[in-house]
């Protein structure tokens, strides 16, 4: 079993990327309102008490990044691609235990950086559709035509051994161009391949025709809504589900001059990650809404209540909520092997204990 928190820092920064071919219009100067991200497994008493962990990360990254705040990027770096960047950022943290450092130039595009050095950059992609799930029990709302804002995410890795940049997202949006005549404002059980098109089956059918024209390629994400959705790597499926909770509590810990001592409250979003074999018939590795539906006797524990009065539960910090949901969650989700919990927009913690490694944070 692993945890880890996570933590982000804004900033806002012009660059110009030269090295691109005429025309480009990231090789005029430009700027950006960047966010940089950081999941780190941070050793035992890291924080000054249990429950400061995500906010001290994001303290960190702030300080980081703050010589690139309101400044022109090339003065830092020579070839200021998102990849660039956030090899940068990483080399500036002086924190431990960190596995990915992320930074996001815009909505839709990116490059996230692992502990084994390999940068994956990301593009988003959006088309408009309608599809029904034809194999689903009688009376399943997956088995009327219905229709999604879908999002893809294309995330592609590349050694760029003596290359000053390696993948280009416009390369990725090119290479989807013809993905997207096909997938917007379609019915999607019209399209050969898709005649069952939960987002599992999405997720493969994007990566079989794009795998060949981009190898690099190494994650297609599928949001079928904003709270549900999959990970595909050619190899596992990975699905979450995700809901809001509005709560209030104290850190029992927190120093007496603290604030997050007294009685306060956020409101949390948790994304439970599920992984399993794809189920030949149905499409799926396990219904979002059962899911939801298994969830739903513990979410009304978490929802408008006070977390540090919970029975069974020795403080409300982001780590023992985890544990305690994780424990209550074992025996009704067995798919279950990775849980989110943000307590604010970008601050939060993970725990994961599936014998894969957690997919990349976007």
């Amino acid at each position: 079993m692993r945890r880890y928190s996570l933590a982000a820092a804004p900033f806002e920064a012009a660059r110009q990327v030269t090295l691109l071919p005429e025309g480009h219009p990231c090789g005029r100067l430009h700027g950006h309102s960047f966010l940089a991200r950081v999941r780190a497994e941070l050793p035992a008493g890291w924080a000054t008490f249990p429950g400061a962990e995500a906010r001290q990360l994001a303290e960190q990254l702030a300080d980081g990044v703050a010589p690139l705040n309101y400044r022109l990027l090339n003065d830092h770096l020579q070839v200021p691609t998102d990849e660039n960047l956030v090899r940068w950022i990483r080399r500036r943290l002086a924190v431990p235990g960190i596995e990915t450092v992320g930074v996001q130039s815009t909505r839709d595009q990116g490059a996230d950086l692992d502990d084994t050095g390999q940068a994956h950059s990301w593009r988003r992609f959006r088309f408009e559709a309608a599809h029904r799930l034809p194999h689903v029990p009688q009376g399943h709302p997956c088995g009327r035509m219905h229709g999604h804002g879908f999002e893809v995410i294309l995330h592609a890795h590349q050694d760029r051994g003596d290359q000053a940049m390696g993948v280009d997202v416009d390369q990725l949006g090119e290479c989807w161009k013809p993905l997207q005549q096909e997938l917007h404002y379609r019915c999607l059980n019209d399209i050969p391949g898709l005649e069952n098109p939960t987002s599992e089956r999405l997720a493969y059918w994007v990566w079989q025709r794009l795998k060949p024209v981009i190898p690099p390629l190494s994650w297609v994400t599928v949001y079928e809504t904003v709270t549900a959705g999959c990970h595909y790597d050619g190899e596992h499926y990975r699905i979450w589900k995700e809901q809001r909770f509005e709560s209030a509590l104290r850190l029992l810990q927190a120093p007496e001059d603290d604030p997050r001592g007294r009685l306060h409250g956020h409101s949390y979003r948790i994304r439970l990650h599920l992984s399993a074999p794809l189920d030949e018939v149905m499409g799926w590795t396990v219904d979002y809404g059962d899911v939801k539906t298994l969830f739903k006797p513990l979410y009304q524990q978490l929802d408008h209540q006070r977390l540090d009065e919970l029975e069974g539960i020795a403080d409300a910090d982001l780590a023992s909520l985890l544990q305690w949901i994780r424990v209550l969650l074992t025996d009704c989700l067995p798919q279950l092997d990775r849980i989110d919990l943000y307590e604010s927009p970008q601050c939060g913690a993970v725990l994961c204990w599936g014998a894969q490694r957690p997919a990349l944070p976007v």
